[in-house]
């Protein structure tokens, strides 16, 4: 039976800050984000706009009603959840009107969680093939004003259906997970913003992945020259170029060489979003199959990680006519809204956060189908406009 990712859709907020601007505010070269960080836009939000919102505007480009009458389950991976007991999943089922007969749950291991529940999600299609499981990684990076990892934030979801018979990718078998208890980036029940130690966190990743792509070439014997690509999770671009030639060393060949340009291929999409946390790989995957010529039959390879840590690589086999299972994105990020650094710090410092009070925002200028409406009595309102 082949499983594997049917459909794909991400979703961001309407406002975004150009980074040349930023750095010019923060008396930085700009060069040092655009060249050194890898990163030229960043996605900002609004307090109407959270992971639950976002997650339903991506997963709501997938469904259509036959879709949604094979859903069986809804895993939400993310590191931005809003409460300590209710997954996210739920509030997104209600929202998109899912069958009261729906699994809901929410994952976590920091950038990590969307892998795991796509395989878990394998799983559950490997038992029940008539099932479809919908998996959305969904996350808000941040790092707080006048921070270095400032420029590594953003927001986003992207959304995935995994079935048997999938039009995108099918996943193969053979997958290598990797893990150990290492303190390179957390963020403690207190904080709102994330601790990291930057420089240690490279390379830990790029450890990482050197370890999981040589343990999957010992068990399958393949080579650089049977991968069309590599996709990199992507908190900032510059991260999956470190990955990439951490491999490639000094090698400068015909199949180097073509890894580098699908790099680049894939890097387009998060330069212009920024930092997604859970969902950074898998749009870096959808920036890779929209802006590259990729035939079906190509296999590519995949490296998540999270902090903590943990990594995975597998790979997976693209489909014929993958290219329409997909929402254009750099057709939507062109009708997005620009805001000034002043704003993009009103907006920053006016989410609901660990507030406790009674809040209703105002949503009339909120374009997206779905709003956080405020907080009544301790619970967060949600309207699908």
């Amino acid at each position: 039976m082949r499983i594997g990712i049917d459909k794909m859709a991400f979703a961001t907020t309407n406002d975004y800050l150009d980074l040349v601007e930023l750095a010019k505010e923060r008396g930085v070269d700009p060069n040092k984000f655009t060249i050194g960080i890898g990163q030229d836009l960043q996605a900002v939000v609004p307090p109407t706009q959270d992971i639950v919102t976002l997650g339903a505007t991506a997963a709501k480009k997938l469904l259509t009603p036959e879709l949604e009458k094979n859903i069986s389950t809804v895993i939400v991976a993310t590191e931005s959840g809003i409460d300590n007991s209710k997954a996210s999943a739920i509030y997104i089922k209600h929202l998109l009107g899912l069958s009261d007969f729906t699994r809901t749950v929410e994952m976590k291991e920091a950038c990590y969680s969307a892998t795991a529940a796509i395989q878990f999600a394998k799983g559950v299609v490997a038992l029940n093939p008539q099932e479809t499981v919908l998996v959305i990684a969904a996350d808000i990076a941040r790092y707080g004003l006048n921070t270095p990892g400032e420029v590594t934030q953003g927001a986003g979801a992207v959304a995935m259906l995994i079935s048997q018979n999938p039009h995108i990718l099918t996943l193969e078998d053979t997958t290598v997970a990797y893990s150990k208890d290492i303190m390179d980036f957390w963020r403690p029940l207190y904080a709102t913003e994330a601790l990291v130690d930057g420089k240690y966190s490279t390379n830990v990743y790029i450890e990482f992945f050197l370890q999981t792509f040589t343990r999957y070439q010992q068990l399958t014997g393949r080579e650089l020259e049977d991968f069309a690509a590599l996709t990199f999770h992507m908190p900032f671009t510059k991260m999956g170029k470190k990955g990439l030639e951490g491999l490639l060393k000094d090698r400068n060949d015909e199949v180097a060489q073509r890894l580098r340009t699908q790099l680049t291929a894939s890097q387009l999409f998060s330069r212009q979003v920024g930092n997604l946390y859970t969902g950074s790989l898998y749009l870096s995957l959808m920036s890779l199959l929209q802006n590259s010529d990729l035939r079906a039959g190509s296999r590519i390879g995949l490296f998540s990680y999270g902090s903590g840590a943990e990594g995975e690589f597998y790979t997976g086999i693209l489909e014929d006519g993958y290219e329409h299972y997909m929402n254009n994105i750099q057709e939507e990020l062109k009708h997005r809204h620009q805001v000034s650094v002043a704003e993009y710090e009103k907006l920053f410092s006016s989410q609901l956060g660990m507030n406790d009070r009674d809040i209703e925002f105002d949503v009339t200028n909120d374009p997206l189908p779905f709003v956080l409406k405020g907080q009544k009595d301790h619970q967060r309102i949600y309207e699908a406009k």
